[in-house]
């Protein structure tokens, strides 16, 4: 590996040399990011899984551009024009931009109009127009450029050519570009305009209707936010915007006229002519569309972002964990969908019920209800929140079931995705998709995380603008989040999905599927060191894997917390020296506070593991995610005419983006929350502000029925958790 990238990557991320360089010896060893940040404290200095992350991206950006360096380096070479002051100043940038502009002028292209000229023999009179001697005798130079056998007819067409190189020249300059680029930099504004159709159309109106804000809008670059360049860009895609990026042309060519020009001459003014043309037909262009990859780059990042931050709080979702769940996926002339799970989420019966129009059979569906509470000992009821949810609702809260047995409403945003997937096909080839998606509704009360990663994060209700943002980004980040969040938490490897295990650190999808077949040949695993008898889970894998991966119920104690197993004689020395059990110094508070943890450093184990190690033991295998609490809508409001403006109502958060968030009141209509309502004080970042599924009070300050709208307020609210 290159010694530069650490020096590289330290001053890009404010991370120390050591620490990138210990990272980077790590992650070049195979250990994954949720290993390294938990159990390899000591090498990175304490690192937490976002940071090493980072190392990670500008590693692997690092290296790309090293393979890029070789290409540009090769092609030039194999046109014999790499000098060594060349090979240096490509060899010492570590800027793509820069890169890609020394490059410029060796890179093959098209047969351009310069090189057309080139070809007819004008280089060398355009080189005599760049001197722009005053004294020259233009018109006696150009004769000696024309003829006929190369096809240059006339004296126009041999000034035209050397002008054709000039302006290709100044294009390909990096002083040029630079110059132009700085201007972009300063003074850039993006601009759009409604394209008007050929015919408006009802389907045209309704596209439209989305982009009405940016028929006419204008704004400098710089300050254009995430979420409208976004939006503009669709509009643009779906053909009802056109949008241009503009610099400042008068000052752009002032200062290339200050750069190129030397006097008044009669070369200067075709060498003039030259510079503007090539500003306006090749340089301006280029430079508009490096900044308009530049910003969508930078606005698909701030999506991405606000993306991976909301499915990150939806992954961590509090659980309601290992109870008995009765399901409803709702619906009126379909009836609603019942199913029962027992506390691993299995399925035991399901059918349908009708207490809604038009069937109206509340009575059969309240007996049906309480028959299987009863029958199943049900101790919580999950309602998905899409159609009839409001109505199922009420009508199971009005049954007067037990006390004891809670009823929550969860977000059915992926269920129908999963529903119809190879994944839930091969849960459940005997049933059909109803009863797939009121399954899934009750394994997301039950535990969030365990059933979202069987569904495509984008299906899942949350971000802003996603599908138009780069998608390899977005699926390196998603699947970076989703691994974060399932090892933050460990999983029974006696009970995971395949899906669930396939993000544990060092598995992958191949060996999830070998744990869980070989789960069901052999039986529970009663160990962590039984996985070494799974195929292909080598020691390299154990390693990395095995610290998340959870064994209740075993003879090892330990194997049901976060303690990596190369860890364990730490552990057993401490239990020896306060004279008892691996389990009773798990289970006695009084011995473990005896225990002075600055014996057990040694010159590979330091503070940050045995702090880590004490955490564990006081609370082994906890689960980080917070307590489920129980939330109800407004009995006041079930459709958005319900809802008037001055009500102040209870809502849950249920996406935030970089304007503000949405917030679901129970009415169908999700309201948003403008940046500017969401406190009394400034926010700068809504995320700094709020977490998904929060329960939060909002007060309704305006309503429009006809687009659907409705806009709410938390200042001056009281928001809970």
């Amino acid at each position: 590996m290159n010694p530069i990238f650490s020096k590289l990557i330290a001053k890009a991320t404010g991370i120390s040399e050591r620490q990138v360089q210990g990272t980077i010896g790590l992650l070049e060893e195979g250990c994954t990011i949720p290993f390294i940040s938990r159990y390899r404290k000591e090498v990175t200095g304490t690192l937490d899984e976002v940071q090493v992350a980072g190392i990670s991206d500008q590693l692997d950006k690092l290296k790309e551009l090293e393979k890029r360096k070789e290409t540009i380096l090769k092609t030039i070479e194999e046109q014999g024009k790499l000098t060594a002051e060349l090979k240096g100043r490509i060899d010492g940038s570590w800027d793509s931009t820069e890169l890609e502009d020394i490059y410029l002028p060796y890179k093959p292209k098209r047969k351009t109009r310069a090189e057309v000229a080139r070809q007819k023999g004008l280089e060398p009179l355009a080189t005599f127009l760049m001197l722009q001697n005053p004294n020259a005798d233009i018109d006696k130079k150009v004769k000696e450029f024309i003829n006929e056998e190369k096809g240059v007819k006339t004296a126009e067409e041999a000034i035209q050519g050397a002008q054709d190189i000039i302006a290709e020249q100044v294009s390909e300059s990096e002083e040029a570009r630079n110059i132009v680029r700085f201007n972009f930099k300063k003074d850039a504004t993006i601009s759009s305009k409604a394209i008007k159709p050929k015919e408006k159309t009802d389907e045209w109106e309704q596209k439209a209707q989305k982009f009405r804000d940016y028929f006419d809008f204008s704004e400098k670059l710089s300050r254009c936010a995430s979420h409208r360049l976004l939006a503009m860009r669709r509009g643009e895609a779906e053909g009802i915007l056109r949008v241009s990026i503009n610099g400042d042309d008068e000052r752009c060519l002032d200062r290339l006229d200050r750069q190129f020009l030397r006097n008044s001459s009669k070369s200067a003014e075709l060498v003039w002519d030259a510079i503007e043309d090539g500003f306006k037909r090749l340089l301006k262009p280029s430079i508009e569309t490096e900044f308009a990859n530049l910003s969508k780059e930078q606005a698909d990042k701030e999506a991405i972002r606000i993306f991976v931050k909301n499915l990150e709080q939806l992954l961590m979702s509090p659980p309601l964990g290992q109870k008995r769940v009765l399901a409803l996926d709702p619906g009126f002339r379909t009836g609603c969908k019942v199913v029962c799970l027992d506390a691993e989420g299995n399925l035991l019966h399901n059918e349908a019920i009708y207490p809604h129009p038009p069937k109206n059979e509340r009575r059969a569906a309240a007996d049906k209800l309480w028959t299987l509470t009863k029958q199943y000992k049900i101790e919580a009821i999950s309602i998905g929140n899409g159609t009839a949810s409001r109505e199922t609702e009420e009508f199971v809260r009005s049954l007067g079931l037990p006390k004891d047995i809670q009823i929550f409403v969860v977000s059915e945003d992926g269920a129908s995705i999963y529903s119809a997937s190879k994944v839930a096909r091969d849960e459940f080839p005997d049933y059909d998709v109803t009863v797939r998606g009121a399954v899934s509704i009750g394994r997301r009360l039950m535990d969030p995380l365990a059933e979202l990663v069987k569904i495509d994060p984008n299906s899942i209700g949350v971000g802003q603008y996603q599908k138009d943002v780069d998608q390899k980004e977005l699926k390196h980040s998603l699947d970076q989040t989703v691994e974060m969040c399932v090892n933050k938490v460990g999983v029974n490897v006696n009970t995971a999905s395949k899906h669930l295990l396939t993000y544990i650190s060092g598995l992958g999808p191949a060996i999830a599927q070998n744990i869980v077949t070989y789960r069901a040949e052999h039986g529970a695993f009663a160990s962590r060191r039984d996985l070494l008898k799974v195929p292909k889970l080598g020691p390299k894998a154990f390693e990395q894997a095995a610290g998340f991966l959870r064994v209740s119920g075993g003879k090892q104690p330990l194997d049901n917390s976060a303690v990596h197993p190369e860890s364990y004689p730490i552990v057993e020395r401490m239990a020896k020296d306060q004279h008892c059990t691996v389990a009773e110094l798990m289970a006695n508070k009084e011995l473990r506070q005896k225990i002075d943890i600055q014996k057990y450093v040694t010159d590979k184990v330091g503070l940050p593991t045995l702090q880590d190690i004490m955490q564990e033991l006081d609370k082994p295998g906890r689960d980080p995610r917070q307590q489920l609490t129980v939330f109800e809508f407004s009995k006041d409001v079930k459709e958005l005419e319900d809802v008037q403006v001055g009500m102040v109502l209870p809502g849950i958060i249920t996406n935030i983006t970089q304007f503000g968030c949405f917030v679901d009141v129970g009415v169908h209509t999700k309201g948003l929350v403008h940046i500017s309502e969401l406190a009394d004080h400034f926010v700068k970042d809504p995320s700094e502000e709020v977490q998904l599924h929060q329960h939060v009070t909002v007060r309704v300050i305006g309503i429009d029925l006809q687009r659907g709208r409705m806009q709410l307020s938390m200042k001056g609210m009281d928001s809970t958790h």
